[in-house]
């Protein structure tokens, strides 16, 4: 028979086994709950997150209290992630909406109704790259190296360019009022929106051997379009190429790859290191198309662009004629979507050309250096929706020169 004293002790052991079984079994639900969200929080972070949410409810508290109207919630939570994004002062790290960032896909794709303008953040002004042709903005005669400095009215500073964007973009017939800035002169222009269908590229011969290629940017299906491209120019006579990437902003780095991979021999593109040093190659198989070429560049040339004209500098397959290019050598991916159908577009890498070049802020440095004369500038603004004559346009005509020439010396 157990004595009492034993019988004590015992029920003192198993009130300590069920104590610690019981808060293990808390421990654990605990654990499973936030692995079950994402992720496990530590003691650290927990206190982090604990002040973050501190004091950003003190905020919101008295914002509800007392600012004159009445806030939206949904708002005021959008222009918090904005802001935290937009503190890391990169032009390229956004935050996008699930509405703007299907809006970001459209434009990628290639067809949405509105003006007709591909722009981008230069000196934390919104600036024009490209009025595409026959569209309502280079109709009104809007182009490369316009300032947008009003929309509706609205001042705009390169930090709004999403909303310019958006903004711009409307339902077709629908008008927007444009303010832009041209050399200390502000124009105010009305634009009628349209349905938009985004050109990558355009091409022709310019003589019975040389073809040249205008590629607008890279977007989905530019390497199969430019392939086609090639192919038709071949079926006319090419026996050599100028390949103009004047203010072409960029875009899709898989297309820029294949499209390099058709000029480039065998070997690197680029590569891209992260924060932590770590590497990835892009490279060209051994096929690729033996012609003289030249390619065009200018300030607005950027991205992708600066990618492929320093690859072929590097390999020494071409001429690169024209302007110091932009200077973008940064990579961006797109973290998400989340919940709500958001994303994150941000900075993740730098590249460097093959020879390991480093061109942020930098730019390409043109083999040859040829401006872009007044008379050609004029000649845009004053005639939107005509071809320019190629004696204005310096850089083609200089490029179309040293085609030639090597076509000469291969003969």
């Amino acid at each position: 028979m157990i004595s009492r004293k034993s019988a004590i002790f015992a029920g003192i052991i198993l009130i300590l086994i069920t104590a610690l079984l019981s808060s293990y079994i808390t421990l654990q639900v605990n654990e499973y709950i936030m692995i079950s969200q994402g992720d496990i929080i530590q003691a650290e972070e927990y206190m982090e997150m604990k002040d973050f949410y501190r004091k950003f409810n003190q905020i919101k508290a008295v914002i509800q209290s007392d600012y004159l109207i009445e806030p939206e919630l949904d708002t005021m939570l959008e222009g918090a992630i904005k802001g935290m994004v937009s503190s890391l002062d990169d032009p390229y790290s956004y935050y996008l909406t699930a509405e703007e960032y299907q809006d970001f896909l459209i434009d990628v794709q290639g067809t949405y109704a509105g003006v007709g303008l591909s722009v981008s953040v230069i000196d934390n002004m919104i600036t024009v790259v490209t009025a595409f042709k026959g569209s309502p903005a280079a109709t009104a005669g809007i182009t490369s190296g316009d300032r947008i400095i009003a929309v509706n009215g609205k001042d705009m500073d390169g930090s709004m360019m999403e909303e310019a964007v958006s903004i711009m973009r409307g339902e077709p017939d629908t008008q927007v009022k444009v303010s832009i800035l041209r050399k200390d002169e502000v124009k105010e222009i009305t634009l009628t929106r349209a349905i938009i269908d985004i050109p990558d590229l355009e091409y022709r011969m310019l003589d019975d051997e040389v073809g040249y290629l205008w590629l607008y940017r890279f977007d989905k299906g530019s390497s199969q379009n430019f392939l086609d491209a090639l192919n038709d120019l071949h079926s006319q006579g090419m026996k050599g190429l100028v390949l103009d990437l004047r203010s072409n902003p960029g875009g899709l780095l898989d297309e820029c790859v294949a499209i390099a991979d058709m000029l480039l021999p065998q070997g690197l593109v680029l590569y891209s290191e992260d924060k932590e040093g770590t590497r990835v190659e892009y490279t060209s198989n051994q096929e690729m198309i033996d012609i003289p070429l030249a390619v065009l560049v200018n300030q607005y040339s950027a991205s992708a662009s600066e990618v492929l004209s320093g690859a072929i500098q590097d390999h020494e397959t071409g001429l690169i004629i024209g302007e110091t290019t932009f200077g973008k050598g940064l990579v961006q991916t797109i973290r998400g979507p989340f919940k709500e159908g958001d994303v994150i577009k941000l900075t993740s890498a730098q590249y460097f050309t093959p020879n390991g070049r480093d061109i942020n802020k930098k730019g390409v440095t043109p083999d040859i250096k040829v401006k872009e004369l007044k008379a050609a500038t004029d000649f845009v603004i004053e005639n939107p929706n005509e071809e320019m004559p190629l004696e204005l346009d310096a850089p083609l005509t200089r490029g179309l020169k040293e085609v030639k020439n090597l076509i000469g010396e291969g003969e």
